[in-house]
């Protein structure tokens, strides 16, 4: 299969291109500024161009803004990058390569506020409460109007916090384990900053979100919404507390105003019952993948 992956570059594309190239796809992996085959999303006819030449059987739509912090301070950018990208993909494959399956993928975070102890079900409303959360509703709005206008097949995803190693050090575990690992080596004093510990929230490995994803791609039905997550609630505090056993430290924790977020979400936990019925089962646990990450700070 012919796949081309947006994002490319990002924490689940660098995960998604090794696997599809694996199974023997031929990938066209398209990076954001800077990468060795950089696509620029906005770019309308650079992408048109790009799938044009590549003539893809299947879409996978990772690029944009992937930041709820940095989306506060930047919303107007947040829309353009993630709603506009979005629809020059769109465009794009329904001109070059309509008999193309696409994926595009959301967020858990679209939900907004779940009573606790409430799983997200994909019929649920939506109401985001951040500029990247309600972009992602709107790119998702995108899709389906896609899939009914012109008959495209675009599977909507919803994932939920993944895990492993290759995250961004500005979010929360990859931030944790930096320090607890600066900590161990004793390169600096034994506290580890953190912003608010409460919300609990559904982990999962990046290895189960790459096989989530490469099914969709298949078997998804067009215009169809997809939870990908393991159904499971942990708490913020819950993973400091694992990383801390397995760097074997025993800092003191402080929080730093900066870290807190303009509107959290305390409860934020899906049901993946929807995709369990296609097939897909989580493989790998929270442990495994905040050990990866312990690891990759360490390296």
């Amino acid at each position: 299969m012919k796949v081309l992956v947006t994002g490319a570059d990002g924490f689940v594309g660098t995960h998604l291109v090794r696997a599809l190239r694996a199974r023997g796809d031929v990938v066209e992996a398209c990076g954001g500024p800077g990468a060795a085959k950089a696509l620029e999303i906005t770019d309308t006819a650079g992408v048109l161009e790009r799938l044009d030449r590549f003539r893809p059987e299947g879409v996978i739509h990772l690029a944009g803004i992937s930041s709820v912090a940095w989306s506060h301070e930047h919303p107007e950018e947040t829309h353009r990058v993630n709603v506009g990208g979005t629809a020059n993909l769109l465009d794009a494959v329904r001109k070059a390569s309509p008999r193309a399956r696409v994926l595009v993928v959301g967020s858990g975070e679209e939900y907004g506020r779940l009573e606790r102890g409430v799983r997200a079900v994909e019929t649920m409303p939506l109401a985001p409460l951040s500029p990247y959360a309600a972009s992602k509703v709107e790119a998702e709005r995108l899709g389906r109007q896609t899939a009914e206008a012109t008959g495209t097949a675009v599977v909507l995803v919803r994932p939920f916090n993944h895990l492993g190693q290759g995250q961004a050090p500005q979010f929360v575990v990859p931030s944790f384990a930096r320090q607890l690992v600066t900590i161990s080596r004793g390169q600096r004093a034994a506290v580890v900053e953190v912003g608010d510990l409460g919300p609990v929230r559904d982990f999962s490995h990046v290895a189960d979100v790459v096989e989530a994803y490469l099914l969709l791609l298949e078997r998804g039905v067009s215009g169809e919404v997809y939870n990908v997550c393991s159904g499971e609630g942990l708490s913020i505090s819950e993973t400091l507390d694992t990383l801390q056993d397995l760097a074997g430290t025993n800092a003191e924790i402080r929080v730093d105003p900066r870290r807190l977020r303009p509107s959290e979400i305390p409860w934020l936990v899906g049901d993946p019952g929807k995709l369990e019925r296609l097939g897909w089962r989580r493989r790998h646990q929270v442990r495994d993948a905040l050990r990866e990450v312990l690891e990759e700070a360490r390296a």
